[in-house]
């Protein structure tokens, strides 16, 4: 199996009001998020690539256009955690590009949250 990586990066806040009020989650707050798609494929295509990188931009135009520097409850339905975001960049990833083998979502060097069916 044949797989390669991408990594984008993006700023912005979020709540968890859900949580307990004494949780730092519960607060408002933001994070560098690392977003990391992972594509596999058994055979190269035609070119030599499980897919060419560039045909990736579409993923960064939409994070750059609907999640960098904003609030996340507003833009995410339910929870603004790392594990529904990584669901949710998986879905916009498949719906476009078949060979998503999963997303990984990172808030900090030290966490992360991976969506892999």
């Amino acid at each position: 199996m044949f797989r390669i990586t991408k990594e984008f990066h993006f700023s912005a806040s979020h709540q968890l009001t859900h949580l307990p009020p004494d949780h730092q989650c519960a607060r408002l707050h933001g994070h560098n998020y690392v977003v990391v798609v992972e594509l596999a494929a058994k055979e190269l295509n035609s070119d030599g690539f499980v897919r060419d990188y560039h045909e990736l931009k579409p993923l960064k135009d939409y994070i750059d256009e609907t999640f960098d520097h904003r609030h996340l409850n507003d833009v995410l339905d339910g929870y603004s955690t790392a594990e529904n975001m990584a669901k949710h960049f998986y879905d916009w990833c498949h719906a476009r590009w078949p060979e998503v083998a999963a997303v990984k979502v990172s808030e900090t060097p030290k966490t992360w949250a991976e969506y892999r069916p």
